[in-house]
């Protein structure tokens, strides 16, 4: 479990480049939305034999470097 001083310590170690973000994402932690995504039970449903294809095949993508940065997609989807 990571405890609060290790969550300064990340903190303190961020560019300065991303604490308006990083500040934006903390926020969400205490809202309703966040925990009630925190309470939700763990999906246990079984998968299908095309997830999982689909879900090996983004995982390679990422490994080779195919993944798209958060704020191109972001911005793609928010028309930001």
């Amino acid at each position: 479990m990571t405890t609060k001083a290790e969550l300064h310590h990340m903190i303190d170690e961020l560019p300065d480049n991303v604490t308006d973000e990083a500040a934006r994402l903390l926020r969400t932690l205490g809202g309703p939305l966040m925990q009630a995504l925190f309470d939700a039970p763990e999906d246990d449903e079984p998968t299908t034999p095309e997830e999982d294809a689909g879900t090996a095949e983004a995982r390679e993508q990422y490994r080779r470097g195919e993944g798209r940065p958060w704020k191109d997609v972001r911005r793609e989807l928010l028309g930001e």
